[in-house]
């Protein structure tokens, strides 16, 4: 699993690595899922976006952002990401189930992403990055 919660005060911070940028975007959101849900599977519900900011810092925030919006308005459950990053903009298609409040209950409401702290750190052949969701 290519992410840990990181103690936090008052909100939950993760810590999520990959071998390339698109795959640490791939696992970022699947940590947040991870964290607002209990469990999840790829049940048929897909969804495809695109998401340009000015840097990749803004661009997490804003694709994490839209996916927590899409999956509150749809009422769906992600489970899979495929990403992929050209700049500063970023194509997703993220696949999972709707929304069971007997599957899914159990996790915790994440209310938004913030910048703070955030950013995206390439040591050696690995990227990483420190996200902090407000809960």
């Amino acid at each position: 699993m290519p992410f840990i919660e990181v103690p936090h005060q008052a909100d939950v911070k993760v810590r999520v690595w990959a071998d390339d940028c698109n795959a640490l975007f791939a696992e970022a959101a699947r940590a947040m899922f991870l964290v607002m849900y209990v469990a999840a599977e790829d049940r048929g519900v897909e969804r495809s976006f695109t998401v340009s900011s000015d840097d990749l810092t803004s661009l997490m925030v804003d694709f994490l952002s839209e996916l927590l919006f899409i999956s509150e308005v749809d009422r769906v459950v992600f489970s899979s990401f495929e990403v992929t990053i050209d700049g500063t903009e970023l194509r997703v298609r993220a696949s999972g189930e709707p929304f069971d409040p007997a599957r899914h209950l159990g996790g915790m409401e994440i209310k938004g992403v913030s910048y703070s702290g955030l950013g995206i750190v390439r040591d050696g052949e690995q990227f990483s990055s420190e996200i902090l969701f407000d809960v």
